[in-house]
């Protein structure tokens, strides 16, 4: 269980020790000393001199009558036996700490004293409930002092104790708490044994799904940071929810990674055995020792005062101590003050640091903000424009209506692109692993850049290896930005010529295949001197040529996307006779879909939403506080003879589900009063089976966790591409998917 930070102290001169203690000339640095070295000690698990040091700790600030020394020496033995098994020993130096503690008036000692009483009675069988209750006094004053750094120690201690004693409904309340607190703080290892406990607490529960998220991000920190008590109680517990879930192998392997953890513990628990066996036998001889030299000391002087020489000596070896005294405090002096000088360059570095942290998150909300707020008005652009297009009374203004159309996805590439560069510089981009067609992805892309094609009266070739699996296992999203960008800059920089887009498999196993992608042109070509240039942030080729506007962030997206692949993009190119943008990703064979039909090139470009355009009036609510958003919406669905019903906020959602049959329903994400999560989650108490589609205007990867674990099925970004709109309708109506 999660332990307070607690202080020991070391092993001092025993010279030294006796003779400060006779005359009384004990120093606050000399006391300081012997606390910073224990913490050496300790860490290095030699409790034989940690226990004797603690006891020479314990006896120079009884001299001074220091409580503060005092409750450090009492807490070093009470971790040291506790640490040793010996919990008897551990609990009456405890005792005498808390005391101690009370006695300072220092209420973070007197947290940490409590913290450790709640750790000895935590433990017992009986008495579980004493150390609950000690837990909860720290949590009490740390609340009173505003202190969130100490609410996550209680909090973690109580939810685990609850767990052990197979109460999990008690955990969770402090388990929340914790968690508040932690996201303000950076601590791996407390974010790894909070992980754990949530790991435990959703298996307990039966919602394996969950409990393996939380496991494997707990695996994640521990693997990463080698921690190995965390490591090897992650492991037991990750290896019993995969055991529960049927995955044997997968769990004799985590038993395995368990296994290697207490190795590592047990190789430390063998040095304390014999440092504690060491401990126990020197702690009598060092009574004694300390007898007979304060013995042979009082002889000394007996000497020393009965001879004139010794006398003189004497004096003179104080003059020169004096002179060695000062000394050291001059030099003493100018340390103290290249320490304070030091603590106000960290004071500054540490105000500098935090400013940077509150410019970067605002600058995060900021974007965040403005991608909602931007995109929302556009959804209602190109969606009326996409209805407008398709009207025949207006086929004089085709023309005007496909410009239209054109600006506002331009304008919406623009700030996906900004937006995109901005979260991979805050590094908030992290690969997903999904199972996914290949051949479906490039004929998908293919139709979303079929205006840019017409326009450019460019032909695309599709080539696809026939060893390509039918479905694959990484990031399509990522793959899908990858190609548009790249398929998107050939046709814009191509007129009248040909673009071949490429999947060849170069390498394969069992389980893994290496694909190489191409993207060639027979287009205008990049120059030998520009090939390096283009990859840098809004660098164009020809700025100055109006036909070839954009923001220049296309291939540096690209060439960092490929980092999170661990691959690098290639070029090859010739003026004016075109460029081949090329690179190579590895991907998982999708086992689970290993027999599924492979769906040809000639299949993929006929329209599945036009085939599976029903007469059966299908029932859509659509849930959406904007108006336009309301009209755009309605008017797409209807033009597939689907009947739609308006619900203004997730009050008038909820009643109208609960009163009326549909076959799905089109929740907006953001809205006043409840918001969409909301209003699904009570959706779900008494209708588990309607199909719910998210629609969002916010960056999918910020909450799709959220979305999906609020009872959502599926999730349309907006401005959504029609036909990827009906796909997904389509795909969550029907009974197979695409």
């Amino acid at each position: 269980m999660i332990r307070k930070i607690l202080l020991s102290s070391l092993f001092c001169n025993f010279f030294i020790l006796s003779l400060i203690a006779q005359d009384k000339l004990v120093s606050k640095d000399s006391l300081e000393h012997l606390l910073n070295n224990s913490i050496d000690l300790f860490a290095d698990y030699n409790y034989h001199e940690g226990i004797q040091t603690s006891m020479d700790l314990i006896q120079l600030a009884d001299l001074v009558k220091d409580d503060y020394y005092l409750y450090h020496g009492h807490n070093n033995l009470g971790v040291a036996y506790e640490e040793l098994k010996d919990t008897l020993r551990a609990k009456s130096h405890y005792e005498k700490a808390l005391e101690y503690a009370n006695a300072t008036k220092n209420d973070t000692l007197i947290m940490w004293a409590y913290n450790n009483m709640g750790n000895i009675f935590s433990e017992t069988k009986d008495n579980y409930k004493k150390g609950i209750s000690y837990y909860n006094r720290v949590i009490d004053l740390a609340t009173k002092l505003n202190n969130e750094e100490e609410l996550i120690a209680p909090n973690i201690n109580i939810a685990w104790t609850y767990l052990d004693k197979n109460q999990p409904e008690k955990a969770k309340e402090y388990l929340d708490n914790a968690k508040i607190v932690l996201k303000n703080q950076d601590f791996d290892y407390l974010d790894a044994e909070l992980d754990m406990l949530y790991g435990r607490y959703f298996m307990e529960n039966n919602q394996i799904d969950s409990a393996k998220v939380y496991f494997e991000r707990s695996t994640k920190i521990v693997n990463k940071d080698s921690l190995a008590y965390e490591g090897a109680e992650t492991y037991k517990w990750y290896a019993e929810m995969l055991f529960r879930n049927g995955e044997y192998k997968k769990a004799y392997e985590a038993l395995q990674v368990q296994h290697d953890y207490e190795s590592e513990i047990f190789e430390h628990s063998k040095t304390a055995q014999i440092q504690a066996a060491n401990a126990r036998f020197d702690v009598n001889e060092y009574q004694k020792n300390l007898e007979l030299a304060k013995q042979e000391k009082n002889y000394q002087e007996k000497i020393i005062s009965k001879s004139n020489e010794k006398l003189i000596l004497l004096i003179v070896a104080a003059i020169v101590l004096f002179i060695i005294l000062i000394f050291l405090n001059r030099i003493n002096r100018s340390r103290k003050t290249l320490i304070a000088e030091l603590q106000d360059k960290n004071n500054e570095l540490r105000k500098s640091k935090e400013e940077t942290e509150r410019l970067s998150n605002l600058k995060t909300q900021f974007f965040s903000t403005v991608s909602h707020e931007l995109r929302t008005p556009l959804y209602g652009v190109i969606g009326l424009t996409s209805l407008l297009l398709e009207d025949k009374k207006l086929q004089d203004h085709q023309k005007d209506l496909k410009s239209l159309k054109f600006s506002a996805d331009y304008l919406l590439a623009l700030i996906n692109d900004v937006l995109q560069i901005n979260k991979m510089e805050s590094k908030e981009v992290q690969l997903e692993c999904i199972s996914f067609n290949l051949r479906e992805l490039l004929q998908s892309i293919m139709q979303t850049l079929e205006f840019t094609r017409i326009q450019n009266k460019n032909t695309i070739h599709l080539e696809i290896d026939e060893d390509i699996p039918p479905f694959l296992l990484g990031d399509s999203v990522r793959l899908s930005q990858i190609m548009v960008n790249l398929v998107g800059n050939a046709l814009k920089f191509t007129e009248r010529g040909n673009i071949w887009i490429r999947a060849n498999v170069i390498d394969a196993s069992e389980e893994y295949y290496k694909i190489n992608f191409e993207v060639e042109d027979d287009g205008i070509g990049i120059p030998a001197s520009k090939q390096k240039e283009i990859f840098e942030e809004f660098l164009q080729l020809k700025p100055s040529n109006y036909n070839y506007q954009g923001t220049g962030l296309g291939l540096p997206i690209v060439k960092k996307m490929l980092k999170l692949f661990d691959s690098d993009i290639y070029l090859e190119s010739e003026e004016q006779e075109g460029s081949c943008f090329s690179f190579t990703i590895n991907f998982k064979k999708d086992p689970d879909k290993d027999d599924a039909a492979v769906a040809t090139i000639d299949d993929l470009k006929e329209d599945v939403v036009e085939n599976w355009q029903e007469q059966s009036k299908n029932r859509i609510l659509i849930v959406d506080d904007n108006r336009i958003n309301q009209v755009v919406t309605k008017r797409i669905l209807e033009q597939k003879n689907f009947v739609c019903e308006i619900a203004e906020d997730g009050h008038q959602a909820i009643e109208k589900v609960r009163n009326t049959a549909f076959d799905l329903v089109l929740m907006d994400v953001n809205m006043p009063g409840i918001t969409g999560m909301e209003a699904t989650r009570e959706i779900r108490k008494f209708n588990e089976y309607i199909p719910i589609v998210a629609l969002t205007a916010v960056e999918v990867e910020e909450f799709r966790e959220e979305i999906h674990s609020a009872g959502m099925n599926d999730i349309i970004v907006k401005p959504y591409d029609v036909q990827q709109f009906y796909r997904v309708v389509y795909r969550n109506i029907l009974p197979i998917a695409l």
